[in-house]
């Protein structure tokens, strides 16, 4: 039998990795982080215990690297979602879209979404990885189709501003609405609050969309 061939190794490594960080998803949120060992995410994965070492130097780095593939994939999947927004709002759009997905995932997977954030909090800190890279690319490149002028800055600003509503969203014991920080949100960057994939109703305090003013007329 003639070795593979070094595209098809990387191949298999491609799948190997994204099979324990799938595996990582779906067991913390399900359990939770303590009680989620390397062991049963190897398991869940179908993979020896030692490849997960292998590829990642700790449970805290994996579940990060995890996460954060989660963000990228639901956030890619939200901008590329049909129709696909052209002309001059588009920029708009997207940035409404990016918002809306990365609430969605507080909303949805709370207990993942509330692991990985006080793990960023902890001393390790926020860890860099390839996919974390590719997230701050999307949104880099969403807040440069806004209009931004200076991208880098207003990436960290909206990076900033989502950690925070997320964080509002998962606190215990006193969480706030997403709804409400959508509302926040859009505000801060002028989006009508139809953009994107709004919640039922109108916006917390706001105007019923039947009642707002035409754009360009005052109410």
């Amino acid at each position: 039998m003639s070795p593979r061939s070094p595209s098809v190794n990387e191949e298999l490594r491609r799948r190997s990795q994204a099979r324990l960080l799938q595996a990582t998803v779906e067991l913390v949120g399900e359990r939770g982080y303590e009680a989620t060992t390397l062991a049963d995410i190897a398991d869940r994965a179908g993979a020896a215990r030692g490849l997960v070492s292998y590829y990642f130097p700790g449970k805290r780095q994996l579940l990060q690297t995890a996460v954060h593939r989660l963000m990228h994939r639901e956030l890619a999947r939200a901008l590329e979602r049909e129709p696909r927004p052209e002309g001059v709002g588009a920029g708009r759009e997207l940035l409404a879209r990016a918002i809306d997905a990365i609430l969605g995932l507080a909303r949805d997977q709370p207990r993942l979404m509330r692991t990985h954030m006080a793990g960023i909090l902890t001393a390790e800190g926020f860890i860099q990885c390839p996919e974390q890279q590719r997230l701050a690319a999307l949104l880099r490149d969403t807040v440069t189709r806004y209009g931004s002028r200076d991208p880098e800055a207003d990436y960290r600003l909206l990076r900033a501003l989502l950690m925070g509503a997320v964080v509002a969203v998962l606190l215990p014991g006193a969480p706030m609405e997403p709804e409400r920080l959508r509302t926040e949100l859009f505000q801060r960057y002028g989006l009508d609050w139809e953009l994107g994939v709004p919640p039922g109703g109108d916006p917390p305090g706001g105007v019923p969309a039947n009642e707002r003013p035409e754009k360009g007329q005052t109410a």
